[in-house]
């Protein structure tokens, strides 16, 4: 039977009230079914914004995790959808600005000569509180990696310590491509939960 464009809208938000209310209640196959429906939403999104397609997977997993961990808050007056996007846009806005501050060099000349005058911009950034902020996150963070089965640690060390690609650690590994994502998705939503509430994270 032929439905409208808004009967078809509001059938998708009846279907996302009943798969929140399932994973709230602890369903395992609500949260697969939420992230299956919007995934490739999300991803291509995060595509436009970052347009590095290396660290969308990462992005669309941090957001997700990000949306599952505050399901409880979601207001169901409004679209899961418009939700998950708003969470998916900040999270890009937070890598993208950090990413800003990573790869901006003060010793960059200023007119591309390397013999015109350089940028002579104070660096801020390394105050005795922010060294001890830094240093404490990081104790935060190995603490939660060494705290994870060994399963999900070991893919988590490949991915962010060693910077290795999905395809490289399920050929390590031996792994379906699949369950090494389904891995270090798992992996990030637990180091998520622990990190909570620890140094600098809110």
């Amino acid at each position: 039977m032929y439905q409208t464009p808004e009967e078809r809208r509001e059938q998708s938000r009846i279907e996302d009230r009943e798969l929140i209310a399932d994973a709230i209640a602890g369903k395992q196959e609500a949260y697969k079914r939420l992230m299956k429906k919007y995934h490739n939403a999300i991803a291509h999104l995060i595509m436009r914004m970052v347009g590095n397609q290396g660290d969308v997977e990462d992005l669309t997993q941090e957001a997700f995790i990000k949306a599952f961990n505050s399901l409880e808050s979601f207001n169901d007056e409004f679209a899961f959808s418009t939700w998950l996007y708003k969470i998916a846009t900040n999270n890009c806005i937070d890598y993208l600005r950090k990413r800003k501050l990573k790869t901006f060099s003060i010793d960059r000349p200023v007119g591309g000569d390397e013999s015109s005058p350089q940028y002579e911009i104070p660096d801020n950034t390394h105050t005795p509180d922010g060294e001890i902020l830094r240093t404490q996150q990081n104790i935060a963070i190995q603490r939660a990696i060494d705290a994870l089965p060994e399963k999900y640690r070991v893919v988590i060390v490949m991915r962010h310590q060693e910077e290795k690609s999905y395809e490289e650690i399920a050929g390590e590994l031996d792994l379906p491509l699949g369950t090494v994502k389904a891995h270090i998705f798992r992996a990030r939503e637990m180091l998520y939960k622990q990190l909570r509430g620890e140094v600098g994270y809110p």
